[in-house]
């Protein structure tokens, strides 16, 4: 990753809203017809949420080139709300429109927005996701899950060890810093991803990251593809960009009206979680309750604080969540589990009522739908 920027900043250029609009209703129709749609983001799509980007006028990297100290806030990216751009992707991916996504972004917004991980390319790592050298067991945290970088700058490790039975080797941060190699499976599989894209469309970012930036532009010089740009400063693959889908705009600005063209709405964005809950019996009156929190794709997922049998005092605050019931439970009972979460939305806490299947034992996975406007959950069994 660059982390170099001069201290007078490229200009930013805002094209005429007549300009926007046309250039929308042409990217809409071309959204429409293609048949392999690839997005490239960067900071710009993440601006609009609180979170800086790198080479604007207040960019991080032009704030230091200029020798101002940096007031970077980490847990900015926690209590995000991902923007209108970020829904828009997810609305075009749920319809087949958007086949994927390579991203700069380290903030998680698109993960957290509805992404799905094997539609996406975090080139340059997510501050929510760590991984195990040893196994290569992935996890998703609801906390920065980054290095302090104290020993070194290229010393990963986070601090915490892998919960696979048997491995426990230390767990690194997945973030790509100035001079580290690109992820190779995410690159390849970006790269392959470009190589069938008929239309490439930037969002947000200045394109100078090498060797991320080879992504766009390899569509841009591809015969069958078409790189539209939507970002306020100039970049280096103007010569490769079609001048027709070249815009100077906020990228919120540009998608509602691309989505506007395609009569597509843009959903409002819900915290989704998603839980295991099963009881194992040793005996009559003794059971072992166990919560686990995963991702999509089954990725373990760190999102609880705490854990208890609702009415009980005793709560487990430490994964692996795992409570005693020492009482006759009878196939088919409801054990009702209170959940408290993270908090980084003001989640309120929230009672999932887990039926307990007899001795043979058994589980259940829980989809929770968290609105951060009404602050109300709703919890169905996936």
């Amino acid at each position: 990753m660059d982390l170099t920027a001069p201290a007078t900043a490229e200009p930013e250029h805002f094209s005429p809203a007549s300009q926007v609009s046309s250039v929308a209703a042409t990217l809409a129709s071309l959204i429409r017809t293609s048949k392999h749609f690839i997005v490239y983001t960067g900071a710009g799509v993440s601006t609009s949420a609180g979170i800086p980007d790198f080479r604007g006028p207040e960019g991080a990297w032009t704030k230091r080139a200029q020798g101002k100290e940096l007031e970077f806030d980490g847990n900015k990216t926690l209590t995000a709300v991902p923007t209108a751009t970020h829904m828009a992707l997810v609305a075009l991916q749920e319809r087949g429109l958007l086949k994927y996504v390579v991203s700069q972004n380290c903030d998680g917004l698109h993960r957290r927005s509805g992404i799905l991980p094997d539609r996406i390319s975090e080139l340059h790592g997510n501050s929510n996701r760590e991984y195990c050298k040893d196994c290569g067991k992935e996890y998703i945290r609801d906390f920065r899950a980054v290095s302090t970088y104290e020993k070194s700058y290229s010393d990963h490790r986070t601090g915490r060890k892998c919960a696979v039975p048997g491995c426990n080797g230390a767990l690194h941060d997945t973030i790509i810093n100035f001079g580290e190699q690109l992820p190779k499976a995410a690159m390849t599989r970006a790269t392959t991803h470009a190589k069938k894209a008929d239309l490439c469309l930037v969002l947000g970012s200045s394109c100078r990251v090498s060797p991320a930036n080879s992504i766009p532009e390899s569509v841009g010089r591809s015969k069958k593809g078409k790189l539209a740009i939507c970002n306020l400063q100039d970049t280096p693959l103007e010569d490769v960009a079609d001048k027709g889908i070249r815009i100077y705009t906020r990228t919120d600005n540009l998608m509602t009206q691309v989505m506007a063209n395609l009569g597509i709405l843009i959903p409002p964005f819900l915290l989704h979680r998603r839980l295991i809950i099963s009881i194992a019996s040793q005996s009559s009156d003794r059971h072992q309750l166990t919560v686990t929190g995963v991702d999509v794709d089954d990725t373990p997922a760190s999102f609880l604080r705490s854990v208890k049998v609702e009415g009980s005092r005793r709560a487990v605050r430490t994964e692996p969540f795992m409570l005693g019931i020492r009482e006759e439970l009878e196939e088919g009972a409801e054990v009702k589990v209170e959940l408290e979460f993270m908090g980084h939305y003001g989640e309120p806490n929230v009672v999932v009522a887990h039926a307990y299947h007899g001795a043979a034992g058994g589980s259940n996975v829980y989809g929770l739908e968290y609105d951060v406007w009404t602050k109300a959950w709703e919890v169905r069994r996936v």
